[in-house]
């Protein structure tokens, strides 16, 4: 195969990841050489099965360095931006990786004549105040400013094996007393399964929707944060009340965990900030066809997924009232 006919070059960042990882599946599939780019190549090995011989390449990247970033993004027909942080740790700020980070990431786009898709999250506000939502609104306005034609993707929560949501809740079950309502837990939310945010982003590398627009990716239903933790309980057979926990006393909590080093807090003051504001699909985003049906994707039910992954959290596995012996 001569340089002329290779298949295009995308190069995705935070391709380990869990939302990366099924990107780079999806691509992939679709026969495109990959590049993961990642902060430490000697643990996305594992991604490597997912193509045949040599498609997927693993290199070194870091968004607080741009010339790791340049060297990344060389040659390629298109970047893919899936990089984000839950909360701050180090130097790896809101700031450093969301905002100066994704513009760097477009900037070196540009330079290469490369196409771009970045994933934000429903909430971006660059007046927003929080300082994650911030960052990833103030990241957008970078982007659009540097490459017009830039696809954005803002999907709700993400559901899926490896997610940070439904298997935090889940494990919290095992071990305490309650789960927490915090605020009351009527937050509306809108799950969205990885693998058709996958799939969206694979469509949006080939093309197949309008550029230099925001798309909002929600699932197929709206549940609020009790409900999402009704359903927590009840397909990991489990009983534990649930208890109101104030805006106020979380934002405490969540300041106080954030200040003991080396563990991950289960909440930080930032995210209670976020939860104090809907995570759903704007009326203007559907009335516009900025969402999922504009990839010609039907979302997933929940309800079609989460047993697969969180069965492991009840008591006896797979066996729990099956009448089966584990």
């Amino acid at each position: 195969m001569t340089m002329s006919n290779l298949p295009p070059l995308v190069t995705v960042f935070g391709g380990s990841g869990f939302v990366g990882r099924h990107v780079v599946r999806e691509l992939a599939k679709r026969g495109y050489r990959i590049r993961v780019a990642v902060r430490r190549p000697d643990l996305a090995g594992f991604l490597r099965p997912a193509g045949y011989v040599g498609q997927i390449q693993l290199v070194q990247a870091n968004l607080r360095y741009r010339k790791s970033i340049d060297q990344a993004v060389a040659g390629s027909d298109h970047v893919v931006n899936c990089v984000g942080i839950l909360f701050e740790s180090g130097k790896n700020s809101f700031d450093a990786v969301q905002e100066f980070g994704a513009k760097a990431v477009a900037e070196a786009a540009r330079a290469v004549g490369a196409t771009l898709t970045h994933v934000s999250a429903i909430g971006a506000d660059s007046k927003s105040q929080s300082s994650y939502a911030r960052s990833k609104g103030r990241a957008e306005e970078a982007i659009l400013s540097t490459v017009p034609d830039a696809i954005i993707l803002r999907p709700s929560i993400i559901f899926g094996k490896e997610d940070n949501f439904f298997n935090k809740f889940a494990d919290m079950a095992r071990t305490m007393p309650f789960l927490p309502l915090i605020g009351g837990g009527l937050t509306k939310f809108q799950p969205v399964f990885v693998e058709d945010v996958a799939t969206a982003i694979a469509k949006a590398v080939e093309g197949k929707v309008a550029k230099g627009k925001i798309y909002e990716l929600g699932g197929a239903e709206i549940l609020t944060f009790k409900q999402c933790l009704e359903a927590v309980l009840r397909i990991t057979y489990r009983k534990r009340p649930l208890v109101t926990l104030p805006f106020g006393v979380a934002s405490l909590i969540g300041s106080i965990a954030s200040m003991v080093p080396l563990i991950t807090p289960p909440l930080t003051s930032d995210q209670v900030l976020l939860l104090k504001s809907d995570n759903v699909v704007s009326k203007e985003a559907e009335q516009e066809g900025r969402t999922l049906a504009a990839f010609g994707i039907r979302p997933t039910l929940l309800d079609a997924i989460l047993p697969s992954y969180l069965v492991q959290y009840r008591v006896q596995g797979q066996f729990t009232n099956s009448g089966k012996a584990a």
